[in-house]
């Protein structure tokens, strides 16, 4: 294996702004071994693309080599999106005021990463010995766990909240990978320096987590994102004002407050999206809501998925001001609007003319990521 080679390689991941870069092999480790057993104990909830099986039926994310027979190594890449504000926490008692996860508050990382990524293989391409090699990039897109994958490549630990953290930067940071041809010697992994803490776990409200394992279909993110239709009552009061993803399990991990580094312009909040306004979403029409979250990750729960949110949110706010919306919500032509708008209603005190029940409100999930917000959810 070239080390120059693999040098110039996490060279030019810098350039490309990429903030943190490693390379992995592509054996099957230790934790993706347990990815059978982690998808039929349910705790994938209904994302069922995580389950898609190869030719000889085992589960593509099991190894790298079943999606890709030619890979030699995947190159990983991390970028710090801290913005260094204020935490949920600190809005979680306004009644007034929603939370969207701080992954969301600037443009959209997918459209971000892969434009960094891409400009990543253009620099490889470049490079000597490289000119032929085979490339495929994935940002939350292809079968690869690559929180696993990043750890692996020295990226960080994954600590018990799943995420990978680094010793500098935190976890508040987005992975991408680069699945190669070309053979380079992997990296060794980061030391857990998790010890003995247990704030994530003792954190998450709707108790999704245990040390290093999530059940994502309890995840405040997966609630609020993947999953589509009804939200099962017993979250409901869990999910305060949480509008998209959450940040708690983040926010309390004391690795997290210590990075100092200029924040990612291309991250930072636009305008809206910090603490935004429970009304001001609430008016949106349905053309403004798409034209608002264009390029922003908000945009995967769709109009109908905020409604539903926002009906949520407005229902644990203990604001009666927000009475005539769900009302309103109440005769949506959406169903799960309807429902949740009628829930928040009746949370709130107000009464309605016309009860509204969703056969099996009370269950879980059917079935049976997180990632706090986006990728693939696995976390052995």
């Amino acid at each position: 294996m070239n080390a120059a080679l693999k040098e110039s390689v996490l060279a030019a991941a810098r350039a490309s702004g990429l903030a943190l870069a490693g390379v992995a092999g592509v054996e099957p480790s230790a934790a993706l071994a347990l990815f059978p057993e982690w998808i039929a104990s349910g705790r994938a909830g209904e994302m069922a693309y995580l389950a898609r099986t190869g030719e000889n039926g085992r589960y593509l994310r099991e190894a790298v080599r079943e999606a890709w027979p030619w890979a030699q190594s995947v190159l990983c890449a991390g970028v710090v999106y801290d913005a260094q504000r204020e935490r949920s926490g600190a809005f979680a008692q306004d009644p007034d005021r929603g939370w969207i996860s701080s992954y969301a508050w600037g443009a959209d990382y997918h459209e971000v990463l892969r434009r960094r990524l891409e400009d990543w293989v253009r620099r490889i391409r470049g490079l000597s010995g490289a000119a032929e090699a085979q490339f495929h990039l994935t940002v939350d897109t292809a079968p690869l766990v690559e929180r696993e994958a990043a750890r692996q490549a020295g990226v960080g630990w994954q600590g018990k909240n799943t995420c990978v953290i680094h010793p500098q930067c935190g976890s508040f940071l987005f992975l991408g990978c680069v699945i190669t041809s070309l053979a380079l010697a992997p990296d060794t992994p980061v030391p857990d320096r998790c010890g003995s803490c247990r704030r994530c776990i003792e954190a998450c409200p709707t108790h999704a987590l245990e040390p290093y394992a999530m059940d994502a279909s309890r995840c405040l993110a997966y609630l609020n994102i993947e999953l589509r239709g009804t939200i099962p009552t017993e979250f409901r009061t869990a999910m305060g004002s949480n509008l998209v993803g959450c940040d708690i399990c983040q926010e309390v991990c004391p690795w997290n407050g210590r990075w100092r580094g200029q924040p990612d312009q291309e991250f930072e909040p636009r305008p809206g999206m910090f603490a935004p306004l429970l009304a001001e979403l609430a008016a949106l029409t349905e053309g403004e809501y798409r034209s608002r979250f264009r390029h922003s990750a908000v945009r995967r729960i769709k109009y109908a998925g905020m409604k539903r949110n926002l009906a949520v949110a407005m229902g644990n706010s203990g604001n009666p001001a927000f009475a005539p919306v769900l009302q309103r919500w109440i005769a949506d032509p959406d169903a799960t609007v309807a429902e949740h708008a009628a829930w928040a209603l009746e949370r709130l005190g107000g009464g309605h003319s016309s009860s509204y029940c969703s056969p099996g409100d009370d269950r879980g999930p059917a079935g049976g990521r997180n990632d706090h917000g986006g990728g693939n959810g696995f976390s052995a």
